[in-house]
C-alpha cells in the first residue's frame, strides 16, 4: 500500500492536468513516526486547558458576576475566531518563507498567546481588584473586561496553534494517506490525554495548595484552583511545544526540491480573500461532500457537547440551576456525575483513536467507518430521550422530619445508562477528531489550496454549525417546552443524515482503494489526481 502511494506521488503530471494543481508544493517523503507523535502531542497541552475551562470556569464566572446576556457573547468567540483566524493562519502558513519553516512560527506564536491568555483569565479577579473592583461587588466590571479579553485571545491562540499543527502533521506524512490518517489519529489520542488530565486536575479541589500564592483577597478557593491548574497547563503546553519544535524541523518554502513547479508555486501568491474564495470556488466534489458530512456531523455533536452536564443535572437528576437550594444541590450532583461521564468518554476516545486504522480495516475503509459511527452517534442521542423518560418516571422525593423536601437521586440503572451514553460516544468522537482532517489533507493535494488553507476551509464546516446551534438551540428548546431533548433529537437526525451522506456520496481515499499500477510500477496521473 505504501509503495503504491509513493509511486502515485512520483508520477509526472500529464499534459491535461490543470495548472492550478501545480501550485500545490510536492509532498516530501514521510518523516519518522516518532517526529509525527511529538508534533501530535502538542494537542495534549491545548486540550488540557480546554478541559479545565469546562470543569472549573462556571464557578469562576459566577465569582466575577458575569451577566447572563454576556455569556452568549463570550462563548461565541470560539466559532467566530475559528471562522476568521484559522483560514487566515492556514493561508499564511502555506506561504510563509521564514527560515524556521512554514508551520513552526505559527505554532510557537499560538503557544505563547495561549500562555498569555490563560494568565489573563486566571488573574482577571486580581487585576480587576487592583484596578478598583471591590470584593463585595456582585458584578466586577474590570475583572470581567480582563476575563473577556483573555478568553478571546485564548480562542484566537488555539486557532493559531491547532490549524498549523494539523497541517504540519500532513506535511510530515508526505504522500502516504495511511500515515496522514495515523498522524491525525495520534492528534485525537493526545486530545483525549489532555481531557483526562484536565478533568482529573479540575476535580481535585485542593490542588491550589501546590501554589499557595494563587489564593488572594480577590480570588477564592475555586479561583485559586483554576489558577493553579492553568499554571500546570501552561507548563505542559510550553514543554511539549518546545520539545516538538526543537526536534522536528521543516524545510523552508524556497528549499522544497521541485525545480519544475517551484517558480509557479511562489509566483502565484494572491491576496488572502482572493485566495480563499478561489479555493472555495475550485473545490472538487469530494471536498464539498466532506464539508457537508462534517457540517451535519457537528450539528449533531454541538447540542450534546454544550449541554451534556446540564442534561445530567436537569433531566437525569431532576435538579435546577435556578431553583431552590435543594434543586441546586441535586443539579450540582448531576453535573458532577456528568463530569465523571466526560472522564469515561475521554478514556474511550483515547483508546479508540489508537485503533482507527484497525477499525477502518475491519469495517471496510475510513468513509464506511465514519458513516457507521455517525449512526452510533444518532442512536446514542436517541437513547438520551429514553434515559430522560426513565429518570422522570422513577423520580422520588422524601420529606424530612423538619418538613423539608429531599429529592432522591435517580435509580442505579438510570445513572449507569446515562454514563454508558457518555462512554459510548467516545468512539464516534475519536473518528470525528481524526478522519475528516485526514481526508481534507488527502483531498487538498490536488486542489488549489495548500494544507493549511484546506484545513481552515474544513474548519468553516465546524464553526458555522456551532454558531447556529449556539444561537438557535436555546430558543428552539424553549418553543418545544424547555429542556435539552429537542436539540438532542435534532442532533440525532443530523447524525443519521451525516452517516447516510458519508456512506453513499463520500468517495474513498486512494489508500482505501489502490489505483491501478502501470507497467512502470506507478499509478497513472489521472488515477493519482482523481481525489
Amino acid at each position: 500500500m505504501e509503495s503504491t502511494e509513493a509511486g502515485a506521488a512520483a508520477a509526472a503530471p500529464t499534459k491535461n492536468q490543470s495548472s492550478i494543481e501545480l501550485r500545490q508544493p510536492p509532498q516530501p517523503p514521510p518523516y519518522p513516526m516518532w517526529k509525527i507523535v511529538m508534533v501530535a502531542s502538542i494537542a495534549a497541552g491545548v486540550q488540557f486547558g480546554w478541559a479545565l475551562q469546562l470543569s472549573l470556569l462556571t464557578p469562576y464566572v459566577q465569582l466575577l458576576g458575569i451577566p447572563h446576556k454576556w455569556s452568549s457573547l463570550i462563548w461565541l468567540c470560539g466559532p467566530i475566531s475559528g471562522m476568521i483566524v484559522q483560514p487566515i493562519v492556514g493561508f499564511h502558513s502555506d506561504t510563509c518563507k521564514s527560515r524556521f519553516g512554514r508551520r513552526r512560527p505559527f505554532i510557537l506564536a499560538g503557544a505563547v498567546l495561549v500562555a498569555i491568555a490563560v494568565f489573563l483569565i486566571g488573574y482577571a479577579a486580581d487585576i480587576g481588584h487592583a484596578a478598583g473592583d471591590s470584593v463585595t461587588d456582585s458584578v466586577k466590571t474590570r475583572a470581567i473586561i480582563i476575563f473577556v479579553i483573555g478568553f478571546w485571545i485564548l480562542d484566537v491562540a488555539n486557532n493559531t496553534l491547532q490549524g498549523p499543527c494539523r497541517a504540519l502533521l500532513a506535511d510530515l506524512s508526505g504522500s502516504s494517506n495511511r500515515r496522514t490518517r495515523t498522524a491525525n489519529s495520534f492528534f485525537s489520542f493526545f486530545m483525549a490525554v489532555g481531557n483526562v488530565l484536565g478533568y482529573a486536575a479540575g476535580s481535585y479541589t485542593h490542588l491550589y495548595h501546590m501554589l499557595p500564592f494563587t489564593k488572594s483577597k480577590a480570588c477564592d478557593v475555586y479561583c485559586a484552583n483554576l489558577k493553579t491548574c492553568f499554571f500546570l497547563s501552561i507548563a505542559l503546553l510550553i514543554t511539549l511545544t518546545t520539545v516538538a519544535l526543537f526536534y522536528v524541523t521543516e524545510k523552508r518554502l524556497e528549499e522544497i526540491d521541485d525545480n519544475e513547479n517551484k517558480e509557479t508555486a511562489l509566483s502565484t501568491k494572491e491576496p488572502f480573500f482572493s485566495e480563499i474564495f478561489g479555493a472555495l470556488k475550485g473545490l472538487q466534489k469530494p471536498m464539498w461532500i466532506l464539508l457537508a458530512v462534517t457540517a451535519l456531523n457537528w450539528i449533531a455533536w454541538f447540542p450534546f457537547l454544550l449541554f451534556d452536564t446540564d442534561w445530567m443535572g436537569r433531566e437525569v437528576y431532576g435538579g435546577s440551576s435556578k431553583g431552590s437550594a435543594e434543586e441546586l444541590r441535586v443539579y450540582n450532583n448531576g453535573v458532577r456525575a456528568g463530569s465523571l461521564g466526560l472522564m469515561l468518554n475521554a478514556i474511550v476516545l483515547g483508546f479508540t483513536s489508537l485503533g482507527v486504522e484497525v477499525l477502518a480495516k475491519l469495517i471496510g475503509g475510513v468513509k464506511r467507518l465514519w458513516g457507521v459511527v455517525n449512526f452510533l452517534l444518532a442512536v446514542s442521542l436517541v437513547f438520551t430521550f429514553l434515559i430522560t423518560k426513565l429518570a422522570e418516571s422513577n423520580r422520588r422525593s422524601v420529606t424530612t422530619a423538619g418538613g423539608a423536601t429531599h429529592i432522591l437521586p435517580p435509580p442505579v440503572g438510570v445513572k449507569v445508562g446515562a454514563l454508558a451514553i457518555f462512554t459510548v460516544l467516545g468512539i464516534p468522537q475519536a473518528i470525528t477528531f481524526s478522519v475528516p482532517f485526514a481526508m481534507a489533507s488527502i483531498f487538498s493535494r490536488t486542489s488549489a489550496a495548500g494544507q493549511g488553507l484546506s484545513l481552515g476551509v474544513l474548519n468553516l464546516a465546524i464553526v458555522v454549525p456551532q454558531m447556529l446551534v449556539s444561537l438557535l438551540s436555546g430558543p428552539f428548546d424553549a418553543v418545544c417546552g424547555g429542556g435539552n431533548m429537542p436539540a438532542f433529537m435534532v442532533g440525532a437526525v443530523a447524525a443519521a443524515l451525516s452517516g447516510i451522506v458519508a456512506l453513499t456520496l463520500l468517495p474513498s481515499t486512494t489508500a482505501d482503494v489502490p489505483p491501478p499500477i502501470t507497467e512502470a510500477g506507478t499509478a497513472t496521473a489521472n488515477q493519482t489526481n482523481k481525489y
